[in-house]
């Protein structure tokens, strides 16, 4: 398990957890990159209540991935309301992934959107000095 002082240093990510697949995809991304330390993952609902701890981290400065699942992009109206924008906002159901009530994304679009989540992180990670000294 990571501490505290090391997962600081980790970009954040903010995910819509609403009720359709895409949002709940959303969701599940996140929790993946947080539970394997690739990212830390905070709460947007806090920020969106403007709770000021939550708020703070938001606006700390740390690389921020979002991650909306629809066109209704809640995450980036959550962050933009504390004066905050994304390093990489992404929208899931722009990116292959179907929007359904009451009902799960497929296997074929999880697979493909992590990819994309995956690629979007990288572009946002900080180069580690023993490169950026080179």
């Amino acid at each position: 398990m990571m501490s505290t002082s090391d997962r600081s240093r980790l970009p954040l990510v903010y995910a819509c957890s609403g009720c359709s697949s895409v949002a709940q995809l959303a969701n599940a991304f996140a929790v993946r990159l947080d539970r394997s330390g690739q990212a830390e993952m905070s709460c947007i609902s806090g920020v969106g209540g403007r709770v000021p701890a939550l708020t703070r981290i938001a606006q700390s400065g740390r690389p921020i991935l979002a991650i909306d699942g629809c066109q209704l992009a809640c995450v980036k109206a959550c962050l933009e309301g504390v004066g905050v924008v994304a390093s990489r906002h992404l929208v899931l159901n722009r990116m292959g992934a179907t929007k359904r009530q009451h009902g799960e994304c497929t296997e074929a679009e999880e697979a493909a959107t992590w990819q994309s989540i995956k690629l979007a992180l990288s572009e946002i990670l900080p180069v580690p000095e023993s490169v950026a000294g080179n």
